[in-house]
């Protein structure tokens, strides 16, 4: 199959697999669970391109393999995370807004949205399983090292806020220990992190280079869209939080400022 061919084969799957989990969600009228599904979605075109890719296999695998890795720890943890609290307040509000007829809207404005962001930001997950391409090699190693740590800062900051939160004793406290004491956002450089380190590993394979919208476009979505910016303007308000952000990073890690300087 061409490039061409293929990247759409993922984005069939994408857009199937958006559909039925629509479907669901008017069932159980709860918008939410395209969130519970964005990270172990991706597994789904990375699979199709393994499947009918023809690139290194080792590649492949590789890939593949970290893709599946990443998207299943941050479904089991969003999964966990959300598990009885009901639908997010955004979809909530949305709810509200059109009424009866929110059940269409949301598969255009929520379910097909992120779709299509999916499958833009596969392309790199597309390109290094196509050939002809070298064997692994030291750019996959820096690829798969930046991987590591992107996944150690979205899972262990998960894991500790999420210890944190479970304490009676912080409520309506600011985190900032652990990994959150030199970024304010460790899971969302964590993520960027991964996507990155993707597009290495793509780098080995032809015009995997090309495909950096793609981490790009993940970074600017977590910085400036749905993780930095929309999370921090619920949390403004919050005492301590003002001067956690003076003296905390808001992205890349960063030893604090002493005293707020």
């Amino acid at each position: 199959m061409s490039w061409w061919s293929l990247y759409l084969a993922g984005g069939a799957a994408i857009l199937a697999m958006m559909t039925l989990l629509w479907v669901l969600s008017v069932a159980v009228r709860d918008a939410s669970l395209v969130d519970i599904f964005w990270g172990p979605g991706f597994s789904l075109p990375a699979l199709v391109y393994f499947a009918l890719g023809d690139g290194d296999f080792g590649r492949r695998v590789l890939i593949t393999t970290l893709v599946m890795i990443w998207g299943l720890r941050l479904g089991l943890h969003l999964y966990r995370r959300n598990r009885g609290k009901g639908e997010d307040y955004r979809y909530r509000a949305w709810r509200r807004q059109y009424g009866a007829a929110y059940w269409w809207v949301s598969f255009f404005q929520v379910y097909l949205l992120q779709g299509a962001l999916m499958w833009l930001i596969s392309a790199p997950l597309l390109a290094a399983q196509l050939g002809p391409a070298p064997a692994l090699n030291w750019l996959d190693g820096l690829g798969a090292l930046v991987w590591v740590v992107g996944f150690l800062f979205e899972a262990v900051g998960d894991g500790q806020l999420a210890r944190f939160k479970a304490d009676p004793a912080n409520a309506g406290r600011v985190m900032d220990r652990g990994l959150w004491r030199y970024t304010r956002h460790p899971n969302y450089f964590g993520d960027a992190c991964l996507w990155w380190g993707y597009w290495l590993i793509a780098g080995s394979a032809p015009w995997g280079w090309a495909t950096a919208f793609a981490p790009a476009l993940m970074t600017f979505l977590l910085v400036r869209v749905s993780g930095v910016a929309l999370l921090e303007q619920n949390l403004a308000e919050r005492p301590g939080y003002r001067e956690y952000v003076q003296r905390t990073s808001a992205f890349f890690p960063w030893p604090p400022k002493r005293d707020g300087h």
